[in-house]
């Protein structure tokens, strides 16, 4: 996308389909003409001024409003015009194809094109726009997708913090004092006869250390961030009839699955996404796991052990009226064998004893018991939902975060700790010093776009909707 940023872009802002309102957004530099050629008038920036949209005949194809933002004062640093139309699908296209066309005229014979090289917007370039014209960095810009994503409402407070440029400040005050201890060891090399010690001076030990800890901080809050922006993947797994779906309908307080006392009754997955304070949780509910001669039955426990090996956590079901069985045991028993030979160490499983209402026999000593149809133990479930996934109180001021942003925090919490060793050492390697420390300025950069490589912004932008 980006050797075709100086083209003026436009789209539909609003989503496809009917509505009541809809709006055709235009970015570019120096729009007067192409405003002027269009709308038959100029505009007074910021201000909405309702008027008719005409086709090229002079014919009205909708009456709305019309305001203009001019350079640099608008969301992408360009002109841009937003025209509000009625939210009818024909007429919004005929909006489309008129500005396109107006674009292309010219303004008087053997003249160029009013907006020559207007064109249709990719996904994600009115922000990408803004990026490059730096009206936001790469974290804000990444915020106003996961906003528009935002599954629940402590998600959407969230990104709307990182918009407003909560995490990017976190990161440039990580920055300043990165940039402050490299000076001093710059400072150093520069002047290796002066006999004062810069960094003995200035408690450069000190201020690594506070650094580091601030990281730590951030890291932690990022953290939750990336929970609440993607949530986790639980899956519910066990034996025919041990309550799959019973379990999955009042985790999600809705008849989602099918439950009846016929056994291999789920033949498929089952998902929903819930949300327990605000963080979103994946849940599964798949076929029950046994032997089966059924073709269709053994492709839905395939697809079962496929989600299984793809879990964040795994729910293994047991059923209490048959604990007692000796066959039911066995069958729990190789369940929980190719369990432990499929899940990744770190993956828990977490057992659970099922139809407490409906059973006088006794669940192990600690074990978690509930009844999916009465509701029983549901909270305790719930709480330990979260204690997997490893949620903490929100904060003031959570800001939403992603997996790249985590792994940029953790290359300078690899480089701030090898700088600390070094700066203890008897004899600092000063020149390795500073080149740790500017590498972990480096993986900071990464997070607000201060330095990203085209191909990686490429790949942002593209997730983003069309308009945005």
């Amino acid at each position: 996308m980006l050797p075709r940023h100086h083209d003026p872009i436009l789209a539909l802002a609003t989503a496809p389909g009917r509505g009541a309102v809809g709006i055709v957004r235009i970015s570019g530099k120096s729009l007067g003409a192409f405003i002027s050629a269009l709308l038959g008038r100029s505009l007074r920036p910021r201000e909405a001024t309702y008027l008719p949209f005409r086709d090229q005949h002079g014919d009205p194809i909708d009456q709305g409003l019309a305001l203009y933002f001019p350079a640099p004062h608008s969301f992408t640093g360009e002109d841009v015009l937003e025209l509000q139309a009625h939210g009818g699908p024909v007429v919004l296209q005929l909006l489309l194809a008129r500005c396109l066309a107006v674009g292309a005229s010219m303004a008087a014979p053997d003249t160029t094109p009013v907006l020559p090289h207007l064109r249709l917007a990719e996904a994600g370039e009115f922000s990408q726009r803004a990026f490059l014209n730096d009206k936001i960095d790469l974290a804000q810009a990444e915020a106003i997708a996961d906003l528009i994503d935002a599954s629940t409402e402590a998600a959407a407070r969230s990104a709307t913090q990182s918009l407003s440029g909560a995490f990017s400040r976190e990161i440039q005050r990580l920055r300043e004092a990165l940039i402050r201890l490299r000076m001093l060891v710059e400072a150093t090399l520069d002047f290796p006869e002066e006999e004062i010690d810069f960094l003995q001076q200035a408690d450069a030990q000190g201020q690594l250390q506070h650094i580091q800890q601030a990281l730590q901080d951030v890291l932690a809050r990022a953290r939750q961030g990336v929970l609440l922006r993607e949530g986790i993947q639980v899956v519910i797994a066990g034996q025919p009839n041990a309550g799959k779906s019973s379990l999955l309908n009042a985790l999600a307080g809705a008849e989602l699955a099918i439950v009846t006392p016929i056994a291999g009754t789920t033949r498929d997955k089952v998902q929903e996404t819930i949300q327990i304070e605000g963080v979103p949780i994946h849940v599964v509910d798949t076929a029950g796991l046994r032997a089966s001669e059924d073709v269709v039955e053994q492709m839905g426990i395939a697809r079962a052990w496929d989600a299984i090996g793809k879990a964040d956590a795994v729910l293994f079901l047991h059923d209490l009226t048959r604990s007692d069985s000796a066959d039911y045991a066995a069958g729990d028993a190789e369940i929980a064998r190719t369990l432990q030979s499929t899940l990744a160490q770190q993956v828990p499983v977490l057992d659970i004893w099922n139809k407490a209402d409906a059973s006088a026999t006794a669940a192990p000593t600690g074990a978690l018991t509930l009844s999916a149809k009465t509701g029983a133990g549901l909270d305790t479930l719930r709480h330990k939902l979260l204690e997997i996934a490893g949620w903490q109180p929100p904060a003031a001021g959570t800001f939403i975060a992603r997996e790249r942003h985590l792994q940029a925090l953790r290359q300078v919490q690899d480089h701030t700790a090898q700088a600390s060793r070094l700066l203890g050492a008897r004899i600092p390697a000063l020149d390795l010093l500073a080149e740790e420390l500017r590498l972990a300025q480096s993986a900071l950069n990464q997070i607000t776009g201060e330095f990203s490589s085209d191909d990686l912004l490429g790949v942002i932008f593209s997730q983003f909707c069309i308009g945005k």
